[in-house]
């Protein structure tokens, strides 16, 4: 269940308004005009106007008489949505999905992202703090669907926030315009008495139907979580995209994998023409119900080739469920970076041709198995050699060789396995035996110790121990194996020293 936070002003347009005519801010009450239905009538009123009385959608003549000092504009209803689409898109440093609720609303999606805050509580103080900063007044909540937190935003307590699963208790005492209904259906509710959505909520669905129509009872279920409610989330755009229309729907597994090596032509052509390549692309198909299907396949090297593209959404496609037939089908590149088309050094011709040969290969196991499946081994600055590597991209550079003066095993165990009767003559010698898995081996050469502590500096000073390190051998048996072995803890007489064995050498 994701968490969807709202932001409202109710003097969005007067604040809007200001902020391009400072200078002509008026200390008197203060109303915007705009034409409608025939009549100049009130858009927009600030906290002064409201105190004598004056209200949204009253007319201009009537709000003179009441208040003779009122001091008029006309409204711009164009410029207001121009700001609110400009702070749609600065919503974003809070969360990658912002929908505008026009014509003064905000839904952000901070499922996932409000830990990177410290919480919600924290994510929408700094929101409320940064939007007073820039001179808007905003009236927030969070809760589990955008209902939840359109009601509460709008006729709750300003910075509600609703635990996941139980946003009804803060609900129920909301009177129904929470819901979002249309005027004449929340009037109507409000003439037979019912005053709070907790009146609403116990009422058969039957009946509520039947008096008060199916929209009420399609709100009451989105804000409570009981259907999905579709929000139009504004991204930055994107200028590595291509798009197909068709007269006819298309649905047969053919025309599918047509259309996506022909959207996919389509955009390597602009990649190619600048010189470009991408890592990443999603293939989006829209069916004639409005419901989208996605595919998303990555690259281990940036590539525009469309056969190769196409081949790797190929296996995808049996998964689509064309509906009554697909209508519109995009595709959409991220990670582009340049791509030469000339070779640079003569000396790395070998390593390009089999890079370039060996990632098709790679894109067809990553796509398939998963990107945490396919990886190869990265080298990381740490002298503990439990954290001295790490999975990264297949196609990194090769992991940097070890110190030769400090060589490591090729294979390097998960945790280090205790060995048996290790036989040491001093505490700083190699051991003479020791039993590993049951078997008994016997040391005939031996490299040691290399001393490895913790690192101390990772951590809070007042927690720095000087008893945690290890003694490495790298040691061989009379067989020929090769073994990576250490004693742990600082030598102590009468204590039984510990033996582990770490890794083994090829």
């Amino acid at each position: 269940m994701g968490r969807i936070l709202c932001a409202w002003s109710p003097l969005w347009a007067i604040s809007n308004w200001r902020r391009r005519n400072p200078s002509d801010a008026p200390a008197s009450p203060f109303a915007l005009i705009e034409q409608a239905r025939g009549t100049r009538r009130l858009s927009a009123v600030d906290r002064a106007g409201r105190r004598l009385g004056l209200f949204v959608g009253q007319k201009a003549t009537d709000a003179a008489a009441i208040a003779p000092e009122l001091v008029t504009a006309e409204a711009e209803p164009e410029a207001d949505a121009q700001a609110l689409s400009a702070l749609t898109d600065w919503c974003v440093r809070f969360s990658p999905a912002v929908a505008a609720d026009e014509p003064d609303g905000l839904f952000l999606d901070i499922s996932g992202v409000a830990h990177l805050w410290g919480g919600e509580a924290r994510l929408l103080a700094d929101f409320q703090a940064r939007l007073t900063a820039n001179g808007l007044a905003f009236r927030c909540a969070i809760a589990d669907t955008p209902g939840a937190a359109w009601a509460l935003a709008h006729y709750g307590q300003d910075g509600a926030i609703a635990e996941p699963g139980r946003q009804i208790s803060l609900l129920a005492p909301l009177p129904p315009a929470a819901l979002r209904l249309a005027p004449e259906t929340a009037a109507q509710i409000d003439r037979l008495g019912l005053k709070a959505l907790a009146q609403l909520f116990v009422i058969p669905r039957a009946p509520l139907a039947r008096r008060f129509g199916m929209e009420t009872l399609t709100r009451i279920d989105q804000a409570l979580g009981r259907s999905k409610e579709a929000l139009s989330f504004r991204r930055p755009p994107n200028p590595w995209f291509a798009r197909l229309a068709f007269a006819e729907p298309i649905s047969t597994p053919e025309d599918l994998a047509r259309v996506a090596f022909d959207v996919a032509a389509k955009l390597c052509r602009r990649l190619e023409t600048e010189g470009q390549g991408a890592r990443r692309f999603e293939l989006c198909f829209h069916r004639l119900d409005g419901h989208v299907a996605p595919l998303t396949v990555g690259l281990s090297l940036a590539a525009r080739d469309p056969a190769r593209i196409a081949k790797l959404f190929a296996p995808k496609l049996e998964t689509i469920d064309p509906g009554f037939g697909i209508e519109v089908v995009t595709l959409e590149a991220a990670e582009v970076e340049p791509v030469s088309g000339r070779q640079a050094r003569l000396d790395s011709l070998l390593e390009a041709t089999s890079a370039e040969g060996l990632a098709p290969m790679i894109d067809r196991l990553v796509n398939r198995l998963g990107e945490d499946r396919v990886w190869k081994a990265r080298a990381v600055e740490s002298h503990v050699p439990e954290q001295s590597a790490a999975p990264g991209p297949p196609m990194a550079p090769p992991l940097a060789g070890w110190d030769p003066e400090r060589p490591r095993p090729l294979r390097l165990f998960r945790r280090p396995e205790p060995l048996e009767f290790v036989s040491a003559p001093v505490p700083d010698d190699p051991p003479l035996q020791f039993r590993w898995r049951g078997q008994l081996h016997r040391v005939r050469r031996a490299e040691g110790p290399e001393r490895i502590g913790e690192e101390w500096w990772r951590g809070a000073i007042d927690e720095v121990r000087t008893d945690h390190i290890r003694d490495y051998y790298r040691v061989e048996d009379e067989a020929g194996g090769r073994f990576w072995l250490f004693r742990a803890g600082l030598y102590a007489e009468g204590v039984a020293p510990r033996w582990w064995l770490h890794g083994l050498f090829a």
